[in-house]
């Protein structure tokens, strides 16, 4: 695998470490360990967005949501079963896990529930008055006209 420095394009910039921290996570990446469990990313309107993960099998209590500087963490923890089951075949993998995602500052979360196996996480983007568009009125000045004299000798 192929490692790619990304600091020659963050020589010449201030603030944005987050980025640079996310680029670099972000070709770190092992793609076997970030395909369980399967989620969706939907556009509920405008302003809202909602994060669905696959946990089947999973109750509420082995289950847990935590907001830390922008970063969404999803993480899994199957508690031991008491059943003596003999499986023919085990499908529903229950294995722990641990999903994150990046939040920008201006995306907070508003809730979460689980629901048929399908486990929901709420967001919604709330942009400042500050950042917010405005419109700049433009002030009519008028000039002072200069009348030019015509002397003439009579």
């Amino acid at each position: 695998m192929h490692n790619i420095d990304f600091s020659p394009l963050f020589r010449h910039s201030v603030g944005f470490d987050r980025m640079h921290k996310m680029i670099d996570a972000a070709t770190r990446q092992d793609s076997t360990s970030q395909s369980y469990p399967p989620y969706n990313i939907e556009t509920v309107s405008d302003d809202k967005y909602a994060i669905s993960l696959a946990v089947a099998g999973f109750s509420p209590d082995e289950l847990e949501v935590i907001v830390k500087e922008n970063t969404l963490i999803i993480s899994g923890q199957s508690q031991a079963s008491n059943s003596n089951a003999q499986y023919l075949h085990q499908g529903i993998a229950r294995r722990a896990f641990e999903r994150r995602f990046q939040l920008a500052d201006i995306v907070k979360v508003t809730g979460s529930s689980l629901e048929n196996g399908m486990l929901r996480i709420d967001l919604v983007r709330e942009i400042p008055e500050a950042q917010k568009p405005r419109k700049i009125e433009i002030a009519a000045t008028s000039f002072p006209t200069k009348q030019i004299e015509n002397d003439k000798a009579a």
